[in-house]
């Protein structure tokens, strides 16, 4: 019996580098994703998309934008994207487009770059520039401006407009909580020009929803063709909110930018 027992024991033991190799080769496959909100957003926007990239084993971090100014808040990017020792996908919503479009600058571990709903800026283009670029936002009149210590501005959406404009596709009571949760950006964030625009080598995946109220689809599907995006889903009906309206189509397009489809 203490025979057998021996040779149980030695062949576990033999095994067991094998086994642990192979799930730490498996886990270096598999890119670490970064998700990056936008403004009048916060992290757990991206908690149904996190549970699905999980599920199908991706490590998912959601990046709290500081939503200051794009140079500072890519800066912050950056930084969680140099601690990660293997390659990484950049993921962003709306104005954490512009973020993840600086933050790759200078990463050589950034694979791709998925914009959810978001800008891709090029050099010297800013989010109200590019908004602007075709009619349909209406963002502008369902703003409530908060004037700071220093003169600044902070920019919320008014609650009771919420759902309507940012969310109109999410269950009721939870645009409710997101409109509680929302945070602000600095105004001066969303006309700061930005830089080096890395999806010119970098591929790019893109996903928005016809019925966006802050960015116009036509600004998007520009954005998209310009950036030669390798792969763009346009889904019916879906509201700026889409990466917690449809998470999973969200997650699937981050997952094909993982693997290179």
């Amino acid at each position: 019996m203490r025979k057998v027992i021996g040779i149980l024991a030695l062949a576990t033991a033999l095994l067991l580098p094998v086994c642990v190799s192979a799930t730490a080769a498996d886990a270096k496959a598999k890119p670490t994703v970064i998700l990056v909100h936008g403004a009048f957003a916060e992290s757990s926007s991206w908690n149904a998309v996190i549970a699905k990239l999980e599920e199908d084993g991706y490590q998912a971090i959601a990046a709290a934008n500081p939503l200051r100014s794009v140079a500072s808040d890519a800066a912050s990017i950056s930084a969680i994207v140099r601690s990660i020792n293997g390659p990484v996908v950049l993921v962003g919503h709306s104005y954490g487009g512009p973020v993840i479009t600086e933050a790759a600058n200078g990463n050589r571990n950034v694979k791709a770059l998925v914009y959810v709903a978001g800008f891709a800026p090029d050099t010297g283009e800013s989010s109200l520039s590019l908004s602007g670029m075709f009619p349909g936002s209406t963002l502008g009149p369902a703003l409530a401006p908060i004037v700071l210590p220093d003169g600044a501005e902070d920019l919320y959406i008014q609650p009771d407009k919420f759902r309507l404009q940012f969310a109109a596709d999410v269950p009721k009571e939870q645009a409710k909580l997101m409109a509680a949760t929302q945070r602000p950006i600095a105004h001066g964030a969303l006309v700061e020009p930005s830089g080096l625009a890395s999806w010119k080598t970098l591929p790019s995946y893109m996903i928005y929803g016809s019925q966006d109220r802050n960015i116009p689809p036509a600004v998007l599907d520009f954005m998209a063709k310009r950036a030669k995006s390798v792969k763009t889903i346009v889904i019916d009906g879906a509201s700026h909110a889409l990466m917690v309206s449809h998470p999973d189509a969200v997650a699937a397009l981050i997952e094909d930018a993982a693997t290179g489809q």
